[in-house]
């Protein structure tokens, strides 16, 4: 049976029909092509890289933390130095006669006093010298005899003026010709009383023994040198240290220095800045600087010390118990809070220590950070 609608209602149903064929047949087409968004990879998670001084531990609590504290103290330099003779007082031990040694009393070393025989010389020297001494006085006397012979014959008008003169003039070389002998006797240490072939050398002054240049073997051994012992007073050294140019600014001629001996590091000795050399050593562009100490008999010649020279101005550092400081690796740490039961691992400077088994640091942390008080716990934690 056939039905014929008016075509006021028949238009519409056309129009809708039409409309659903058309979005099925977009659905159609569309459902054959790929979504980029949808086939596109996940975006990728980036984590941050840990740090490797950054811990955390589960029970935090059980590591108490310490306040550091202001420490204001002057800047402390820290060299090393060798202990050297004086040589503004080493004497070297003079003898004038030439020849060789027959005895030998003392050696390299020997603390010896002011006019203590050292050493014994058989000289020809001293032959020659008491000859012409004895030649001198011989002269003289004979001048002497002339003289009043023609001082007797001039009150008798017998000789002339100037014979006397004459007479006068070879009796005053006479003496002059003596007193130089009788000098040079004395020089060689011999007593022209009792003439003797062997000259004995006395010790100019007390000290040490610090250089010698004779030995003797079996009386044969000639005088090498005008010079066979050095004697120094060790009363008072010389201690030499090496600045680098970048430290130079804080040593100052007349400044006072404090020395600390490897054997005995607890004792301090006060020392003065005496001169710091004009020229710096090309290689390693460090400065000579002498100090001058006084020595209690402690230090020996070629001794390593160690100097510390202290600035003008005082500086603010930390203080922190030591037992917070951890020694790794031939470096020294702290550790800090971060919350949330992490710590960082800090690396830092430290200085002297300080009563209270208390430690400066002089870089890495500030007055007011909170440290750790026994690094070496939370070490031990953190390892495990």
């Amino acid at each position: 049976m056939r039905i014929n609608l008016p075509s006021r209602i028949l238009k519409p149903i056309l129009l809708t029909g039409l409309g659903s064929i058309l979005a099925l047949g977009l659905v159609a087409c569309n459902s054959g092509k790929a979504d980029p968004k949808a086939e596109a990879p996940p975006k990728a998670a980036v984590e941050p890289d840990l740090d490797a001084n950054n811990f955390k531990v589960d029970h935090p609590d059980q590591f108490p933390l310490f306040t550091a504290i202001e420490h204001k103290a002057v800047a402390a330099l820290n060299v090393t130095g060798v202990v050297q003779p004086d040589i503004t007082r080493a004497v070297p031990v003079i003898s004038l006669a030439a020849g060789r040694v027959v005895e030998l009393k003392a050696r390299l070393g020997d603390v010896v006093e002011k006019g203590q025989l050292l050493l014994r010389i058989r000289s020809n020297d001293v032959s020659g010298a008491y000859q012409t001494y004895l030649k001198a006085a011989n002269d003289e006397r004979l001048s002497r005899v002339q003289l009043d012979r023609a001082q007797t014959l001039y009150d008798k008008g017998a000789i002339s003026k100037s014979a006397l003169e004459q007479a006068e003039a070879a009796e005053t070389d006479a003496k002059t010709d003596l007193n130089a002998a009788t000098e040079q006797l004395h020089t060689l240490g011999i007593d022209k009383d009792h003439p003797s072939g062997i000259v004995d050398i006395v010790a100019p002054i007390s000290g040490v023994i610090t250089d010698q240049q004779v030995t003797t073997a079996a009386g044969v051994q000639g005088l090498s040198g005008p010079n066979p012992f050095t004697i120094s007073d060790l009363s008072h050294v010389w201690i030499v240290c090496d600045v680098y140019q970048n430290d130079l600014d804080a040593v100052r001629v007349g400044d006072s220095a404090d020395v600390h001996l490897t054997t005995n590091p607890n004792q301090v000795f006060k020392a003065r800045v005496d001169n710091i050399l004009p020229v710096l050593d090309p290689t390693l562009r460090t400065a000579k600087v002498r100090l001058e100490v006084k020595n209690s008999g402690q230090m020996r010649i070629g001794m390593f010390v160690t100097a510390t020279f202290y600035g003008k101005q005082p500086q603010a550092h930390s203080a922190i118990p030591a037992s917070a400081i951890l020694h790794l690796h031939d470096r020294e740490w702290v550790y800090t809070p971060l919350g949330n039961a992490h710590f960082k691992r800090v690396e830092v400077v430290t200085g002297s220590m300080l009563p209270g088994n208390q430690q400066e640091v002089v870089s890495g942390i500030k007055p007011g950070d909170q440290v750790v008080t026994n690094a070496l716990d939370l070490q031990n934690t953190v390892e495990q």
